[in-house]
């Protein structure tokens, strides 16, 4: 497909972006998990049954030359399964179709009514999509997640000795550093990343109504809901939901897609306080040579990324809401309503990696102007009222709040001079005195980071 015939700029203008998806979430990776789900149903299934059907033992043989079935699955074997799709017009029956025709060309034919023994549809689905979300959060999202994290990091510890005005409701407040600033996000991010990494990827494999009627009605003296915990733990590396419906429940999922959404929004507020602080001049960008800020004002250096960014988390978030809501919520057994929007989990995904991509891009052009940063605390002497007026209070002194706010809180600028007249006024020891007039815009930060 050319990218410039996409209905949706994630396999359009942004396909580089989120490429690696493709590997999870397109329709030929679905087909892919898919049939590995089935083979090793199979494999394990041929070792659970050996004792009572003598003809599986075989299996245990030819289990790797079983497995490259999968291993070596190629846009043609899925384009195979698309095409007996036509005629079954059901996705995972041409699974189980395909794989028959191989087990004949493998001359084992005679096992093949084992494949997809007692299962429905759901059992290979609901294994393959959180088997594919744990694959693409392990190899994609969070690697980008940390690589953001370690940005952050690195910031913080860059910038933890640069004064800077810090501003609460939009005013002028008790300075911080630049550095604490960055190291809030880090923190926040570590957080929220620590939590969607503690969220486990669960799986329903139970047959038609979560059940294991069929097994069961095949094979009374076999343990099925063993056999299932150890198949989906120990051959898949998913957990198994013990209580389900023909579908999973989803709320591990749901909780998962909640817990990006959060990270999600932090950044959001990192975007948007980014491109305050560069509105503030705080940051200047890195030019590159050729690009174009505005098509009619030549002088502008927009902080594009930081919009883009910001814009595809919002689409990111209201799919992962969507999700998280609607996926959990089923009528009675089952309905379809979630095989459709289950197989948009990659949207928001790939919407947001395409912001960390932007953020990354936006935080390597930032170019620090402590210049600006030290005017504004030039121009801010207030804020050192609050130090004055705390110190005051510590040595016993009357009324030192109202004192300072009616300093302040005038239409007169407060300078160092402003200060410096106003603390000889105190009647306090003269050592008080000149720790109140040491403190400037520029030293009063408390931990620097």
């Amino acid at each position: 497909m050319n990218t410039l015939n996409a209905v949706s700029p994630i396999d359009g203008r942004y396909r580089s972006k989120c490429e690696p998806l493709a590997q999870f979430f397109s329709e030929g990776a679905l087909i892919k998990y898919r049939v590995r789900v089935e083979v090793e149903y199979f494999i394990a299934l041929s070792v659970q049954l050996k004792n009572l059907r003598p003809q599986l033992a075989q299996v245990a043989a030819r289990a790797e030359e079983l497995r490259d079935i999968y291993r070596c699955f190629t846009d043609a074997d899925a384009q195979a399964i698309k095409d007996i799709e036509k005629t079954t017009n059901h996705d995972v029956k041409a699974v189980e179709y395909f794989l028959k025709g191989r087990f004949d060309q493998m001359g084992l034919g005679d096992l093949k009514e084992f494949i997809h023994f007692g299962l429905t549809s759901q059992d290979i689905n609901n294994t393959s999509v959180p088997l594919s979300m744990k694959d693409c959060a392990s190899q994609v999202l969070l690697p980008a997640y940390r690589r953001l994290l370690d940005m952050l990091d690195e910031r913080a510890a860059e910038w933890k000795d640069i004064p800077m005005l810090a501003h609460t409701h939009g005013q002028p407040a008790s300075p911080t550093t630049l550095g604490k600033e960055w190291g809030v996000f880090a923190y926040r991010l570590r957080r929220q990343i620590e939590e969607l990494e503690r969220i486990p990827f669960t799986a329903k494999f139970g047959g038609a109504t979560g059940n294991f009627n069929a097994h069961l009605a095949a094979f009374p003296e076999v343990d099925w809901r063993a056999f299932g915990n150890d198949f989906v733990m120990n051959h898949l590396g998913l957990e198994r939901q013990q209580l389900t419906t023909q579908i999973e429940n989803y709320d591990m999922m749901a909780a998962w897609f909640d817990a990006c959404k959060r990270i999600n929004v932090i950044l959001i507020d990192l975007c948007r306080d980014v491109w305050t602080y560069v509105s503030m001049e705080y940051f200047k960008q890195r030019i590159k040579a050729g690009e174009v800020g505005s098509s009619a004002m030549p002088h502008k250096v927009n902080p594009i990324d930081f919009e883009n960014a910001e814009g595809n988390l919002g689409l990111a978030n209201a799919i992962f809401e969507h999700l998280s809501h609607k996926l959990p919520i089923s009528r009675m057994q089952r309905d379809l309503t979630d095989s459709t929007v289950s197989r948009n989990i990659g949207v928001p995904i790939a919407h947001t990696m395409i912001s960390i991509a932007s953020l990354e891009k936006g935080l390597g052009k930032l170019l620090l102007n402590e210049a600006a940063l030290q005017r504004d605390l030039d121009n801010n002497w207030a804020v050192v009222a609050e130090a004055i007026q705390t110190v005051l209070r510590s040595v016993g002194y009357p009324n030192p709040y109202e004192a300072l706010k009616q300093l302040t809180r005038t239409n007169e600028k407060v300078t160092a001079d402003t200060i410096g007249a106003f603390v000889d006024t105190l009647d306090v020891d003269p050592a008080v005195k000149a720790r109140l007039k040491s403190f400037t815009p520029h030293n009063y930060i408390g931990y620097s980071l």
